[in-house]
C-alpha cells in the first residue's frame, strides 16, 4: 500500500443498497416525475427556460431547433441531444399536448407515428401560453439553483399562472413507481379553481360539476363515467376512450363507418394496419374495404361494409377488437415538496393554488421593495427641488462629484442613493412641469406601496389576485371541450347484450363443456326411457350437469380442492351434434384434476353478501368445512386453493348455505346423517375441515351427495345406480346431536337397486333430469312421484340396460309452458353416440311402467320396513357412541 493510502472496508450489500437508493431518488426527482406546482419535469423546464433566455418568445422570429437544443444542452441539461429535441418536439405536437407550449415550424411528426425531421431542418419558438408559464420569473417569484457546473443558475420551478399538470397531463416511469396523468379542459379547470378559491372546503364531487372529465387533444368519446369518478376521487382510475364514428352511405349505396376522431395516444397508421390484418384473417367480419382519407382538414378513416353487414354490429366488433376503443390508466403521481405522492383532483388544485399564493406573495414583496426604492429616490429629488438654488450653488462650488455627493448628504440628510440620483438628474427636470410629474409619480407610488402592504397582510386579497389572474388566463386561452362524455357507457357491459336465460351446462368425463338452452328439454312421464341428450364418443359420457342463468358466475371446484371462476355466457353454446369445448380452453385446470362441483353466484362485489354467505364443503371420505364466500370473491385466472384435501380423499360437493340450514350427507351404502350447519364452525380457505359422517366399512363406500336445506318441510330424493329412487320427507331423517355419526338408512340397498348415486332436495315444483353413462336423458316431474317411506327401496325411475348405469342427476325448476309436452325429444348435450353403444336401442321415449311393477316394488318395501326400523334404532346407538 502506498504511503498515505487508506482502505476502508465496506459491506457490499450496504454499498449496493445506498447506491441504488441514490439512483432511484435521482430518477424520481430529477427525471421521471413532474412537480405538482408547474407540472413540468426538469427537462421540460430547462427547454422552456433555455428558449426564454435565447429570446425566442412568441412575438420573435423562429430559431433553428439545433440552436435551441445546443443552448439547453450546453447550459442546463447535460444529457443526450435527442432527449432535449424529443421533449421540445412533443411540446409542439397538438395531438400530444392539449395546450402546446412550443410553436414549431417544419416537420414535427404526425399522429401516424412519423418521426420529426432532424433538428437542423426545423425551427421553433415559444407559444404565447408559455409566456404565462414564465411570467414574473424576473421578480424573485421562485428559487433558482446552480446548473450542472455551477456556472449559471436555473429556476427550480416556474411561476406558472395556469395548472399545467391538469391542462396537459404527463407520463413517466420512475424506479418503483410511474405516473400517467390525463389532460383536461382549461375553461373547466378555471371554473374549478375559482370554485375552490370561493370555498376551500369544496368536495371532489362538487369540483366535478366544473371539471367534468379529462379532455384529450385527439377528441373522441369517454365511454362511461365510473372510471373518471374514481380517478378524480382517488387519483387512480381507468378511463375508457372510444373513437368518434358515424354511419354514412357512399355514392354507390354502400354502408360506411367513418371515424373522425380516435382515442388519445393511439397511432393511427398502426391501428389501421392491425385492423386490416384482422380483416384478412377473418377475425373481423362484414368489412369489404378500409381507407385512410385523412388530410389537412382533419381525420377521416372509412370502413366500407358488405351488403349483408349490420353497421352497429361491425362497429361494436371494431371497438372490441381494435384500438378504436382503448383505455387511459390514470395514476396521478407527482412530486409534492420533493416527495412523490398520489393526488386526487382537489389535491392538485390545492397545491397549485398554494404555489400561486407563494408566487403572488414573493412578487408583491419584490414589487414593494422596488416601489420603496423608487419612492426613496423621488423623496430625494423632491428635497432637491424644494431647495433648488442651494443645491445648485452647492454643486457648483464643489471640486468634483464625490465632494458634491458628500456635501449633499451632509447638508440635506440624504442617502447615498438619493444624492447620486440628484447628481444624475437632467436639467430638464428642473422645470415646473417636470416637478409636477415627480410629485404625481411619488403620490402614485405611495398609493401602490400601501396596496402592496395590504396584499401582504391579507390572504383574502391574495386569493382575489389569484382568482383574477386565473380568470384572465381562461378568457385568453380557454376553449370548448374536444372529448365528449358518454355517462352511461361504462355501465353498458357485454352482459347487457346477452339475455338472462336458464342454461343447461354439461361436462363430460373427458372434460368437454357446453351450454344448451333449458327450453330445449321437455318433461316426460316417470319410467320413460328418455331422449337422446348427451352422447359422446366411446369411453366418454356426461359426468356433470349444472343449471345456471347466463349472467351468473360459475365457481368451479375441483376434486383436488381448487376453485376457478367463469361467467356462464363465456361457456360455448353447442348444438345437438356438438360435444362442446375442452374445459382447459376456458379455465386453467391441470390435466390430473377434474371438476366436482359448480356454484352459481349472481355477484362477487357486495361486501355484506360475501361476508354473510357461507359455503359448505364435503369430501368423499365424509369431511365437511364451512367457509365465508368472501374468501372466494377475488377471481384469478389460474384459480386458488379452496380446501386442503387429505391424502386418499377427494372433494365431492360444495353448496351455498342458508342460515340455520340442515345438512344431509348420504353414502353409497345407503346411510344418511343430518345435522345443523351451526355445529360446523367457520374456517379459513386453507383449512381441511372436520368429520361430517362416519362411513360404514363396505367395499367402495364413500359419500355420494350433500344436501343443504333451510325449510324443514323440504323433501329428499335418493336415486340408486340401477334407476330406483324415492321421495321422502326431511323429517324422517332425524337430526343427530352432533355431526360425525353413521346416520340412518336412506334407502334399502339390494342387488336390484344397486348402490346410491345421488341425493337431492325436491318439491312438487321441481323436475328431475337423469343421465346415464350411455348418454340417455330423461326429465321427470316431481309432482308425479309420490312420497314414500325413508327406509324403502323406492320405485323405478328409469329403465336402463343391464350393462348401463346412471351417471348424473340434476334438479331443475318446472316450466309452466311445458305442460302437455311430454315425450318431446331433447337435443344431444355432449358429443355423438358411438354406433352400437350401450343403451342405443331401448324402449321408446316416454314409455310408462305398469301399475303391477309399482305394486311389486311397494310389497317388497313393506316386507323390509319392520327390519329397517330395528336397524335404525341400532344405528342411532352406534352414532351416539361415535360422537362420544
Amino acid at each position: 500500500m502506498a504511503d498515505g493510502e487508506k482502505i476502508i472496508p465496506i459491506n457490499i450489500e450496504d454499498e449496493m443498497r445506498g447506491a441504488y437508493i441514490d439512483y432511484s431518488m435521482s430518477v424520481i426527482i430529477s427525471r421521471a416525475l413532474p412537480d405538482v406546482r408547474d407540472g413540468l419535469k426538469p427537462v421540460h423546464r430547462r427547454v422552456l427556460y433555455g428558449m426564454s433566455e435565447l429570446g425566442v418568445s412568441y412575438n420573435k422570429a423562429y430559431k433553428k431547433s439545433a440552436r435551441i437544443v445546443g443552448e439547453v444542452l450546453g447550459k442546463y441539461h447535460p444529457h443526450g441531444d435527442s432527449s432535449v429535441y424529443d421533449t421540445m418536439v412533443r411540446m409542439a405536437q397538438d395531438w400530444s399536448l392539449r395546450y402546446p407550449l412550443v410553436d414549431g415550424q417544419g416537420n414535427f411528426g404526425s399522429i401516424d407515428g412519423d418521426s420529426p425531421a432532424a433538428m437542423r431542418y426545423t425551427e421553433a419558438r415559444l407559444k404565447r401560453l408559455s409566456d404565462e408559464m414564465l411570467g414574473d420569473l424576473d421578480k424573485d417569484t421562485v428559487d433558482f439553483q446552480p446548473n450542472f457546473d455551477d456556472s449559471l443558475e436555473e429556476p427550480s420551478v416556474m411561476p406558472a399562472k395556469f395548472p399545467n399538470l391538469l391542462m396537459n397531463g404527463t407520463t413517466g416511469i420512475a424506479v418503483g413507481m410511474a405516473t400517467n396523468m390525463a389532460p383536461h379542459n382549461l375553461t373547466e379547470i378555471v371554473a374549478g379553481i375559482v370554485a375552490y378559491l370561493d370555498n376551500p372546503d369544496i368536495t371532489v364531487a362538487e369540483l366535478m360539476e366544473h371539471i367534468k372529465a379529462p379532455d384529450f387533444p385527439t377528441g373522441g368519446i369517454i365511454y362511461g363515467y365510473e372510471g373518471v369518478k374514481q380517478a378524480m376521487e382517488t387519483g387512480r382510475g381507468r378511463v375508457v376512450m372510444r373513437a368518434k364514428a358515424t354511419f354514412e352511405t357512399s355514392k354507390t349505396g354502400k354502408d360506411q363507418i367513418v371515424v373522425t376522431e380516435i382515442p388519445y395516444m393511439v397511432n393511427k397508421a398502426s391501428m389501421i394496419e392491425k385492423t386490416a390484418a384482422l380483416i384478412n384473417d377473418k377475425v373481423l367480419e362484414g368489412i369489404s374495404d378500409l381507407r385512410d382519407e385523412s388530410d389537412r382538414d382533419g381525420m377521416r378513416i372509412v370502413y366500407d361494409l358488405r351488403k349483408d353487414a349490420i353497421p352497429n354490429v361491425v362497429l361494436n366488433n371494431l371497438f372490441k377488437k381494435t384500438q378504436l376503443q382503448s383505455s387511459f390508466g390514470v395514476n396521478n403521481v407527482c412530486l409534492v415538496k420533493g416527495r412523490p405522492m398520489t393526488l386526487n383532483l382537489k389535491d392538485l388544485i390545492h397545491y397549485f393554488v398554494e404555489h400561486r399564493a407563494d408566487v403572488v406573495v414573493r412578487r408583491t414583496r419584490y414589487e414593494l421593495a422596488e416601489a420603496q426604492k423608487r419612492a426613496h429616490i423621488l423623496e430625494g429629488l423632491l428635497i432637491a427641488l424644494d431647495h433648488l438654488d442651494e443645491v445648485i450653488k452647492l454643486i457648483r462650488s464643489s471640486r468634483d462629484g464625490d465632494v458634491a455627493r458628500a456635501q449633499l448628504i451632509e447638508r440635506f440628510a440624504l442617502s447615498e442613493v438619493q444624492a447620486r440620483a440628484i447628481l444624475d438628474m437632467r436639467l430638464q427636470r428642473l422645470t415646473g412641469l417636470e416637478r409636477d410629474k415627480i410629485v404625481a409619480e411619488y403620490e402614485e407610488l405611495m398609493r401602490q406601496i400601501d396596496y402592496l402592504k395590504s396584499v401582504l397582510a391579507s390572504e383574502e386579497l391574495q386569493r382575489g389576485i389569484i382568482r383574477t389572474e386565473t380568470l384572465e388566463i381562461g378568457e385568453r386561452y380557454g376553449d370548448k371541450r374536444r372529448t365528449e362524455i358518454n355517462y352511461i357507457g361504462g355501465d353498458f357491459s357485454t352482459e347487457d347484450m346477452i339475455a338472462d336465460e336458464a342454461m343447461v351446462i354439461t361436462v363430460s368425463r373427458a372434460g368437454y363443456i357446453k351450454r344448451t338452452n333449458l327450453d330445449e328439454y321437455r318433461a316426460q312421464g316417470r319410467g320413460g326411457m328418455g331422449s337422446r341428450g348427451a352422447t359422446s364418443k366411446k369411453d366418454d359420457f356426461t359426468e356433470h350437469l349444472f343449471i345456471a342463468t347466463t349472467h351468473e358466475y360459475l365457481l368451479f371446484f375441483t376434486e383436488l380442492g381448487r376453485v376457478f371462476w367463469l361467467k356462464v355466457y363465456e361457456v360455448p353454446e353447442g348444438g345437438k351434434a356438438t360435444k362442446g369445448l375442452p374445459i382447459q380452453n376456458l379455465i386453467q385446470i391441470p390435466s390430473d384434476d377434474k371438476i366436482r362441483s359448480v356454484l352459481n353466484v349472481r355477484g362477487l362485489k357486495d361486501p355484506d353478501y360475501l361476508e354473510n354467505t357461507f359455503l359448505m364443503f364435503c369430501t368423499e371420505q365424509g369431511t365437511v368445512k364451512k367457509t365465508p364466500l368472501e374468501a372466494y370473491s377475488r377471481p384469478r385466472t389460474a384459480g386458488i386453493n379452496a380446501i386442503t384435501i387429505n391424502e386418499g380423499d377427494r372433494l365431492l360437493d360444495v353448496q351455498l348455505l342458508a342460515p340455520n340450514a340442515e345438512v344431509v350427507l348420504a353414502s353409497r351404502s345407503g346411510r344418511a346423517v343430518r345435522f345443523n350447519e351451526a355445529t360446523v364452525r367457520s374456517m379459513g380457505r386453507s383449512a381441511a375441515g372436520v368429520r361430517g359422517i362416519r362411513l360404514e366399512e363396505v367395499e367402495g363406500n364413500r359419500v355420494i351427495g350433500m344436501v343443504c336445506v333451510a325449510d324443514p318441510t323440504q323433501e329428499l330424493l335418493v336415486v340408486s345406480e340401477n334407476g330406483y329412487g324415492k321421495r321422502s320427507e326431511l323429517a324422517e331423517y332425524r337430526v343427530t346431536t352432533n355431526r360425525g355419526g353413521k346416520g340412518v338408512r336412506a334407502m334399502k340397498i339390494t342387488d336390484k337397486t344397486g348402490m346410491l348415486v345421488a341425493i337431492k332436495d325436491v318439491n312438487d315444483g321441481d323436475d328431475l333430469m337423469i343421465i346415464n353413462k350411455s348418454g340417455i336423458t330423461i326429465r321427470l316431474r316431481m309432482k308425479d312421484l309420490r312420497i314414500i317411506g325413508r327406509a324403502t327401496q323406492g320405485v323405478r325411475l328409469l329403465k336402463i340396460s343391464s350393462n348401463d348405469e346412471i351417471s348424473s342427476v340434476a334438479k331443475v325448476t318446472a316450466d309452466d309452458k311445458e305442460e302437455g309436452q311430454e315425450g318431446v325429444e331433447a337435443p344431444l348435450l355432449v358429443g355423438e353416440m358411438a354406433e352400437g353403444a350401450p343403451g342405443a336401442a331401448v324402449l321408446p321415449a316416454g314409455a310408462e311402467f305398469s301399475e303391477e311393477d309399482d305394486a311389486a316394488d311397494e310389497e317388497a318395501d313393506d316386507d323390509l320396513d319392520e327390519d329397517d326400523d330395528a336397524a335404525d334404532e341400532e344405528d342411532a346407538k352406534e352414532s351416539a357412541e361415535d360422537v362420544a
